[in-house]
């Protein structure tokens, strides 16, 4: 197989792989919490939160604004992935994938639902309640975001 082309099949099978998950464990827990079941621990717990917007309740009922950009992003990063085949690893293409499955698991969560739904309410700190996507989203950032500075041109 070209090397390209497994990095492709691979770019898609990591984030229909990664999507899946996301959205499968997000209905799982939701379901769970709704029936009465709740989890809680020393660093975090499961509160079922509807978010109608962004991160930190940014952008708040701008659903349309938010499915657009999410689309838009998910198209640049399958892009870059595209015009740098050759010379992108299989590690940076794993975290575009998981960073795309994050973004896009959101994404059909305010398409089929209206809305983002949110569970994990860490107890150590104030932050904001968020979802297994977001964390896809967090961990792809910051792997790009040091493979960039710590890999260019390698």
């Amino acid at each position: 197989m070209n090397s390209s082309v497994g990095k492709y099949f691979f770019l898609v099978l990591c984030f229909i792989f990664w999507i899946f998950l996301a959205l499968f464990s997000s209905k799982l827990i939701v379901d769970n919490l709704t029936s009465g079941h709740h989890y809680s621990n020393i660093v975090f717990n499961l509160h079922y939160l509807k978010n109608s917007g962004a991160a930190f309740s940014l952008l708040q009922n701008a659903r349309e604004f938010l499915i657009i950009v999410s689309i838009v992003a998910t198209t640049l990063l399958f892009m870059f992935v595209h015009y740098h085949i050759r010379s992108i690893h299989y590690i940076s293409v794993s975290f575009i994938a998981l960073l795309s499955a994050g973004i896009m698991s959101n994404c059909h969560e305010r398409i089929v639902l209206g809305y983002v739904r949110d569970y994990i309410q860490l107890n150590f700190m104030n932050f904001p309640i968020f979802n297994i996507a977001d964390i896809f989203i967090t961990i792809g950032v910051i792997a790009l975001v040091v493979i960039l500075f710590f890999y260019k041109g390698k």
